[in-house]
């Protein structure tokens, strides 16, 4: 099955995947269902090892560089600027493992981040003795303006490294990381990237942002496996220490003529960082399709799409006592809802019996939706929350 989309035309885009007609998914942020053509290139992977015979030391890098390329190309890097990993949390971990973080400094992190982008830097500034500066959400919805008061704020030590993301995972408030990066940049702070929720729908351009790691899995946005993600490597810090200990990206090791064990150098750029099993013969290949969809319709015109849901969303909760994060300072794609009583977890049980999927993050009602949704979509969720509401 073909999976080529024009560029930029979304059109009707649920026709890809197996979504039964009295399913309304919006949940993309939680996990997304992948469509038809992807999942047809996981079987055929499960055909090819169900044949190692066939196997050769060339099969075990021709899609991991395709890969790269394609994941590379996502963010505005280059392929050598690129690790394959197996999660967000293995590559914040590198991060961790290879920046310096000088006693008493700042470690930057936003409250209610998400565990896998969190945890590392307690532990860092723990072990190092730094401090954890945690950003209180902001009672306007502005989390650029509370971020940037917090990295120039008077009197506090030094940021050592500011662990952010272009959009928060749990209400959808729009984080601007161009502006951001600059100010930290002029404190010599080293910034880390967890775009878990913005790459494959946000243009985020290392080109611009200059970050020093910035990681994404594939599982969401972009439509992929779970269990794989790429990890951005800024050249600086390309000659840095791998979690782990493995020939594949050993300098010759893949040229069929090379000696195992052969030589201890590394190859080119971030590849000393990729995970031991990185040539997993059904995700990789899964991956690929799914990026190479994505990019077929295009962020922008995915961002454009999904806007138009999360405002008809907005618009058609407007009556119901709603707390709706201020549209200047919402993405595109994850919107955020809070409910009198913050009676999250009931009430989106109430909503899936009816075929009506979101998640519950905290006290927010979570609505995320993607390529596959529909203004009608949007409508049956408005009407289904609606009854509930009323019924409660």
């Amino acid at each position: 099955m073909s999976h080529k989309i024009l560029r930029g035309a979304i059109g009707d885009a649920r026709a890809l995947f197996e979504i039964p007609p009295d399913v309304t998914y919006l949940n993309a942020a939680f996990v997304a269902p992948i469509p038809a053509a992807i999942r047809a290139a996981g079987e055929a992977g499960v055909r090819v090892k169900s044949t190692p015979w066939q196997l050769t030391r060339a099969s075990f890098y021709a899609d991991v560089e395709r890969a790269r390329q394609a994941a590379a190309g996502l963010i505005g890097a280059e392929a050598r600027d690129i690790a394959i990993v197996g999660s967000a949390s293995y590559g914040i971990a590198t991060a961790g493992l290879n920046l310096p973080l000088e006693r008493g400094a700042r470690v930057l992190v936003i409250e209610g981040e998400h565990a896998s982008a969190s945890y590392e830097w307690r532990r860092l500034a723990e072990e190092q003795g730094a401090l954890v500066d945690v950003v209180p959400r902001p009672g306007n919805g502005d989390w650029t303006t509370a971020i940037l008061e917090r990295v120039d704020a008077p009197g506090e030590p030094p940021i050592g490294i500011a662990a952010l993301t272009p959009v928060h995972w749990t209400e959808g408030g729009h984080i601007d990381l161009e502006r951001i990066a600059s100010a930290l940049r002029r404190q010599g702070a080293a910034l880390v990237v967890d775009g878990t929720q913005g790459v494959g729908l946000l243009t985020l351009d290392v080109r611009t942002l200059q970050p020093d790691f910035l990681v994404f899995p594939t599982y969401k946005w972009l439509l992929g496996p779970y269990g794989l993600g790429f990890l951005y490597v800024a050249p600086k810090h390309q000659d840095g220490r791998p979690l782990e200990q493995h020939g594949w990206s050993r300098r010759g090791a893949d040229d069929p003529s090379t000696v195992y064990n052969g030589d201890l150098a590394f190859m080119d750029g971030a590849r000393r960082f990729d995970i031991g099993e990185r040539s997993n013969f059904v995700s990789l290949p899964m991956a690929l399709a799914a990026i190479e969809l994505v990019d077929g319709w295009g962020l922008s015109a995915i961002a454009v799409h999904v806007k138009a849901l999360t405002d008809r969303i907005v618009a058609g909760v407007a009556d119901l006592g709603v707390d709706v994060p201020p549209s200047a300072f919402r993405s595109p794609h994850i919107l955020g809802l809070r409910f009198p009583g913050g009676q999250a977890t009931g009430l989106v049980d109430r909503l899936a019996a009816q075929g009506v999927f979101v998640s519950a993050r905290r006290d927010i009602v979570r609505i995320s939706p993607h390529v596959y949704n529909t203004a009608a979509d949007a409508d049956r969720f408005v009407a289904v929350l609606a009854e509930t509401l009323r019924r409660a």
